[in-house]
């Protein structure tokens, strides 16, 4: 392993923005040696493309249920 860092594209964020946390972890296995920062950024992008929109959908039912407590009954 050398200490010098082959850059890799930048295009490498497109996978875990199409494929959330599976193209996160696909680019980080990809390119953890050539590039361990970037590498790092596509898995943290892609976990927080998944979580974001569970937290988003998690806040959204709890007010709707807050809001009108008897809608499924």
């Amino acid at each position: 392993m050398s200490s010098e860092t082959k850059r890799r594209s930048g295009a490498w964020y497109l996978l875990p923005i199409f494929l959330s946390i599976v193209g996160g972890v696909i680019a980080y296995f990809v390119i953890k040696e050539d590039d361990p920062k970037k590498a790092k950024n596509c898995l943290y992008l892609g976990i927080a493309l998944t979580v974001i929109p569970i937290a988003i959908s998690v806040v959204i039912g709890a007010a709707g249920m807050a809001a009108s407590p008897m809608m499924g009954f």
